[in-house]
């Protein structure tokens, strides 16, 4: 269903405030130009209703700062009232290249120094607003989130201090455990996965795709991604793979232990192409490694996709499995910072995540549900249906 047409019968919860912090403020401006092209359009029953008093603006985002002090101190300042309004806070954690200055010394910001920001303007609004919305799309801390020894549990930590600071709801993708949301179960929490724009992406970009069990497969590169691995397979009707991640547990190595092996469990890879599917890319060793065992085994082209693309150390493995045909494309969202050199790269597909926000958006400022937004599975459909009958034309 059109955007312009979901949201008619409700009334707005509140006049509609977004506020992308600097980590994500080209995210949030396309988010915004959806949101107002959409309400422009828009005719409703009850437009002359106080209620919708500002309710077809220009813009969307409120003004704010975060300036520093010479010690690296900060504060945030909200330029305009926000009294009332039903609020929407997008952070990005892992977007390192912002910087400050500490002494006369540039640091680059840490996941840390964002989610600092994020409280700074919480406390900024001081309890005025109505209703907080924190978007948070890479969840903080979302990798410690729960405890095998003597150890802090960061992520629960994080959702709990938020909540007591006046947030009703946050949202963020793909979270690496949803189960985290047991640290506020009195709270929304929505993690949202973006299946559709995923095959949107593949299918937009490779002409020549045979979607069946016969020529094609997903795969989950461990035992921790299987439930979207069977997801994108039910949905598009493919076999499904898995491989298990054998460590070595008695050695730590940059914080982890090391894998010694993957054991791949499913049926023949052989001149298929494969779609391994995971929630990030970190350094990016362990889907390179995947996608290596599947090539001994006779796969055809791999696509390497995760909602997550951080690259910590770099690009050059990539590059080099592209040229030894090892990975075929690489996939993932712009929900968190992309470097320019990464989207120059002819093998990369990038996901736009700005529309599907601004219609989480939208609905949620209504009061509406958004059960269909989260659950692709039609829209998926349609789309792969629309793409097999354009090959057989």
């Amino acid at each position: 269903m059109p955007n312009d047409e979901r949201n008619l019968e409700t009334i707005p919860d509140g006049a509609l405030g977004l506020i992308p912090l600097e980590s994500c403020k080209e995210l949030g401006i396309k988010v915004d130009k959806y949101l107002a092209s959409w309400r422009e359009k828009r005719q409703h029953q009850h437009e002359n209703d106080p209620a919708f008093k500002g309710y077809r603006r220009d813009s969307y985002i409120v003004s704010t700062s975060t300036p520093r002090f010479g010690t690296g101190e900060a504060k945030a300042v909200i330029l305009e009232s926000v009294r009332g309004y039903d609020l929407y806070l997008m952070v990005d954690v892992t977007n390192y290249s912002l910087t400050y200055t500490v002494c006369g010394h540039e640091n680059h910001m840490s996941p840390d120094d964002h989610y600092a920001d994020l409280k700074r303007i919480i406390a900024a609004v001081g309890g005025k607003a109505r209703r907080i919305t924190v978007i948070i799309p890479f969840l903080y801390e979302s990798r410690q989130h729960k405890r095998t020894s003597r150890e802090s549990l960061d992520c629960a930590l994080a959702l709990q201090e938020l909540t007591t600071m006046g947030v009703d709801n946050i949202i963020t993708f793909d979270a690496h455990d949803p189960r985290v949301q047991n640290a506020i179960p009195l709270k929304g929490f929505e993690t949202v996965q973006p299946a559709y724009q995923f095959i949107k992406g593949i299918l937009k970009n490779v002409p020549d795709l045979q979607i069946d069990s016969d020529h094609m497969m997903i795969i989950s590169p461990d035992e921790g991604g299987t439930n979207r691995a069977i997801y994108l397979a039910n949905v598009l009707g493919l076999d499904m793979g898995m491989f298990y991640k054998r460590r070595d547990f008695s050695k730590i190595v940059d914080g982890r232990n090391p894998i010694v092996a993957h054991e791949f469990l499913g049926s023949s890879v052989e001149g298929k192409d494969v779609i391994i599917i995971d929630d990030m890319i970190s350094s990016g060793e362990s889907m390179i490694d995947v996608a290596t065992e599947l090539k001994k085994r006779k796969a055809n082209r791999i696509f390497v996709v995760a909602t997550f693309g951080l690259f910590t150390n770099g690009l050059e493995k990539f590059d080099e499995a592209v040229a030894n045909g090892t990975i075929y494309k690489v996939v993932t969202t712009n929900l968190t910072y992309q470097t320019p050199e990464l989207l120059a790269k002819p093998y990369y597909i990038n996901c736009d995540m700005s529309k599907y926000i601004a219609y989480i958006i939208d609905t949620l400022n209504h009061d509406s549900s958004i059960s269909d937004l989260l659950n692709p599975y039609d829209r998926i459909e349609r789309l792969v249906s629309k793409y097999k009958a354009e090959q057989n034309k």
